[in-house]
């Protein structure tokens, strides 16, 4: 990146976060819900605090239009990796969470390279990606589920994927 459009990009970052600080519910005479970001005259309105988003790293355009340069860079960085596993849950473990939040830890041998990432999918979706090798996900639906666990380069693109793990989470529902 260029330092001028680093400097304009974060600039605009710098104005753009306290814009985005405040959201309200209101409800209005007739029962409608309404969010927005300023309050409107007369009406009661409760703020709501948003959680921060997930992002996911996505592989960029120009890596997947070569597909022979890409197949080679992903064999010649998969190979430094002998494995990459979870920690925790454990393969067909089974456990409460009242809240649908779980901690997914991960490892790697050897241990992850510089300008790489461990992403967690979940049933399939990427829902999380990190460095350290913790990926803490909210609000997972009751039931069985399949996690998966890759390694990722800096454009995003899978590099070791690891074996598949099921487990399957319990929380109280609504009619209990």
């Amino acid at each position: 990146m260029k330092p001028r459009l680093a400097y304009v990009a974060g600039i605009l970052a710098f104005f753009a976060f306290p814009l985005s600080a405040e959201v309200y519910r209101q409800v209005d005479a007739q029962g409608n819900v309404t969010y927005t970001d300023e309050p409107a005259e007369g009406t009661e309105a409760e703020e709501i605090k948003v959680k921060p988003v997930t992002t996911v790293t996505l592989p960029k355009l120009e890596a997947v239009r070569e597909p022979e340069k890409l197949r080679a860079k992903v064999e010649q960085e998969g190979a430094a990796y002998d494995s990459v596993t979870f920690v925790a849950p454990g393969d067909d473990e089974a456990f409460h969470s009242g809240s649908g939040n779980v901690e997914f830890q991960v490892t790697s041998s050897p241990s992850l390279r510089k300008n790489h990432k461990y992403e967690v999918t979940l049933d399939g979706q990427p829902v999380g990606q990190s460095e350290s090798g913790t990926v803490m996900v909210r609000n997972v639906y009751r039931g069985t589920h399949d996690a998966g666990v890759n390694i990722i380069d800096s454009d995003g693109v899978t590099v070791k994927s690891g074996e598949t793990i099921t487990f399957t989470i319990h929380r109280p529902s609504v009619n209990n």
